[in-house]
């Protein structure tokens, strides 16, 4: 009867130890959540090179990138060296590659969480859109002024950007003109001359949120009441002195030099006469 339950309380204690070893090892094995960015934008012109980095641990072995609709890693990539992160590349941006990722890595024994997403948009796909400022580019300081993106091509969607990254209204959708216009107004402001506003608009359709046209010229609001910065070198004057007329001496005595030696060489040609 005793030998039983020391059996028991032996096998007990092993399974005991044995389930908080697996728990330490388990715990021992969490993996950090891995990051995940583009270089040099993930906004990217059609043809042009981009990088998409993912970074995770020094525990990791290998990093696997995955594009939003496919469900096997559409490439994976070992670190190179003692490093927590390795660089995706691609040579040539085209519409096929434009998407949502992430990535995530495997460590000796187990798996990381996936990585936040990715947004990665081609651009040059279809023609600019305009953009313009209404009633003007010149706006007063205090006062807002109404951003308009328009396009012949019929995209029922505009990206408007600011070049700051910031006041950025974003993805906006378009109304549709009877003759195929299709445009957004957006209102911004209240401006102010503390810093540069300009901005760009891309139109796309709804179908291909990736697949944007390229950029419209950049429009950059002119702030009026604004102070206009003096450059170092341009000297001011006193206002009660009145206009300072440029110095001509030099000049003057320059030409009555000119003017005497003509007389004398006059004189000696008449006396030679």
């Amino acid at each position: 009867m005793g030998g039983s339950i020391m059996t028991i309380t032996s096998t007990a204690l092993l399974c005991l130890g044995l389930c908080l070893g697996h728990r330490t090892q388990m715990h021992a094995e969490t993996l950090l959540k891995p990051i995940i960015w583009a270089e040099p934008s993930s906004v990217v012109t059609h043809g042009r090179p981009v990088s998409i980095w993912c970074q995770g641990s020094q525990k990791a072995r290998q990093y696997y990138l995955y594009q939003e609709g496919v469900r096997e890693p559409s490439r994976s990539e070992f670190p190179l060296g003692p490093g927590d992160k390795v660089k995706f590349s691609i040579l040539h941006m085209t519409d096929h590659l434009a998407g949502s990722y992430h990535c995530s890595y495997r460590s000796r024994k187990s798996w990381s969480v996936p990585s936040e997403t990715l947004d990665l948009v081609v651009t040059g796909m279809f023609n600019r859109p305009t953009l313009s400022a209404l009633p003007s580019p010149v706006v007063t300081s205090g006062d807002s002024v109404t951003l308009q993106c328009g396009s012949q091509q019929g995209f029922d969607r505009f990206i408007l950007c600011d070049e700051r990254g910031e006041h950025n209204p974003g993805r906006l959708n378009s109304q549709r003109q009877a003759d195929g216009w299709s445009q957004v107004l957006s209102t911004v402001g209240p401006v102010s001359p503390g810093h540069r506003w300009a901005y760009r608009c891309y139109g796309y359709f709804s179908t291909s949120p990736y697949v944007w046209s390229s950029s419209s010229d950049i429009l950059e609001l002119l702030i009026s009441g604004a102070p206009i910065p003096v450059t170092p070198s341009v000297q001011t004057q006193d206002p009660t002195s009145g206009p300072q007329l440029p110095d001509y001496t030099v000049e003057n005595l320059i030409r009555l030099g000119l003017s005497g030696l003509i007389l004398v060489v006059l004189g000696l040609l008449l006396f030679e006469a």
